[in-house]
C-alpha cells in the first residue's frame, strides 16, 4: 500500500482520536496528533502536538490559530479530522486558511498518487469519490472506518505556542446532555428494531434477547425521531451511528438503504420480519419469515434452554 509522508489527527475524542490515529499510522510513514485537553490521553502517534488544556477560559474553537501555524509550518500530506460538530468546524477553518477545500465525511481513504476519498451520497444509495490536489489535504473522517490499534505511548511530545483568536467565546456553564449512554460503534452485537414493533410495550421482547446474548439494542430512524421510542444515541443509519458488529439482528426492519449502509460492515446479519418481500432478506446472511411476537419468545426459550 502506498503511503504519505507525514499524517496528522485532529480529534476532540477519545474514542475517535484513537480511530484516526490508527488510520494514520496505515496511511502515512510517520503520524503526529494535535491535541487539546488530558495530556495523559495524548498517545499512540509518533508525535503529539500537545495545545493546551480545556476549560472555560479555552475551548477548542480558541487554538484554530494555532492549529493553522503548525500545519502551516509542518507541511503534512494529510489531516484527518474528526467528524463533530466542532470537528468539521475546525476543519472548515484549517482549509479555508489553506486556500483548499474539505474532503467531508470520508469512509474510505486511498493513497494513489494523491488522497482518494469516497462518501456516501443520495442517502446512501451511492458512493462518490473525490480527489484532492492539495499539498496538504482535509478530511473529516466517518466514524467506523478504521480499526482501533492498541496504543502506545507517544515517542515525542511537542508544546505549541498559543496563538490567541482574534475574537474568542468564553465558555460560562457545562452540563451534561441528557441523554442514554451508548456506544454502538463499539458493540460486538446488535439487536435493532424497525416499524415492525406496533408498540413501545413491544420493544421489552427486543430488549430481553439483547439482553440473553449480550448484545445492545439499536434502531431505525422512525423509531428514534419519529416515534421517540428510543434516544436518537441508539439510532443507525446513514445520518446516526456506522456500527461494525460481529452479530447484527434486525427485527422488523424494511432494509431501505439508509439503515442498512449503518450495519454494512457488520460480519453476520440476521433479518426477522413477517414480510417475506422485505429488502432486508436480499441483504441479510440468515432470515427468519414471521411474526416478532411468536419468533423472539420462541428464540428466548430456545436460548434459556
Amino acid at each position: 500500500m502506498n503511503k504519505l509522508a507525514k499524517v496528522f489527527v485532529i480529534a476532540e475524542h477519545m474514542g475517535a482520536m484513537q480511530e484516526l490515529v490508527s488510520g494514520a499510522a496505515q496511511l502515512g510513514e510517520s503520524t503526529a496528533l494535535v491535541w487539546a485537553g488530558d495530556k495523559g490521553q495524548a498517545v499512540g502517534a509518533d508525535t503529539v502536538y500537545y495545545l493546551g488544556e480545556l476549560n472555560n477560559d479555552r475551548i477548542l474553537e480558541h487554538y484554530a490559530p494555532s492549529i493553522i501555524n503548525l500545519v502551516k509550518t509542518e507541511q503534512p500530506n494529510l489531516v484527518l479530522v474528526e467528524s463533530s460538530r466542532k470537528g468539521r468546524l475546525m476543519a472548515g477553518t484549517l482549509a479555508a486558511a489553506l486556500g483548499t477545500s474539505v474532503l467531508a465525511d470520508a469512509t474510505e481513504i486511498i493513497i494513489d498518487n494523491g488522497v482518494v476519498t469516497k462518501r456516501m451520497v443520495y442517502g446512501g444509495a451511492a458512493l462518490s469519490s473525490e480527489r484532492s490536489s492539495a499539498p496538504t489535504t482535509v478530511a473529516t473522517v466517518s466514524p467506523g472506518v478504521f480499526e482501533t490499534a492498541a496504543a502506545g505511548k507517544a515517542a515525542n511530545l511537542v508544546e505549541v505556542p498559543f496563538v490567541a483568536p482574534a475574537t474568542s467565546v468564553k465558555c460560562r456553564e457545562r452540563k451534561t446532555k441528557a441523554g442514554e449512554s451508548v456506544n454502538l460503534r463499539a458493540a460486538k452485537r446488535i439487536v435493532a428494531v424497525g416499524r415492525g414493533f406496533t408498540a413501545p410495550e413491544e420493544l421489552k421482547l427486543a430488549e430481553q434477547l439483547a439482553a440473553a446474548i449480550g448484545a445492545e439494542v439499536g434502531c431505525t430512524r422512525p423509531i428514534a425521531e419519529e416515534e421517540k421510542w428510543m434516544d436518537k444515541a441508539r439510532y443507525i443509519g446513514v445520518s446516526g451511528v456506522m456500527a461494525k458488529p460481529e452479530l447484527y439482528i434486525g427485527i422488523g426492519i424494511s432494509g431501505q438503504v439508509q439503515h442498512m449502509v449503518g450495519v454494512s460492515s457488520a460480519r453476520t446479519i440476521v433479518a426477522i420480519n413477517s414480510d417475506k418481500n422485505a429488502l432486508i432478506f436480499k441483504q441479510c446472511d440468515y432470515g427468519i419469515v414471521g411474526d416478532l411476537k411468536n419468533v423472539l419468545p420462541a428464540l428466548l426459550a430456545q436460548l434459556g434452554k
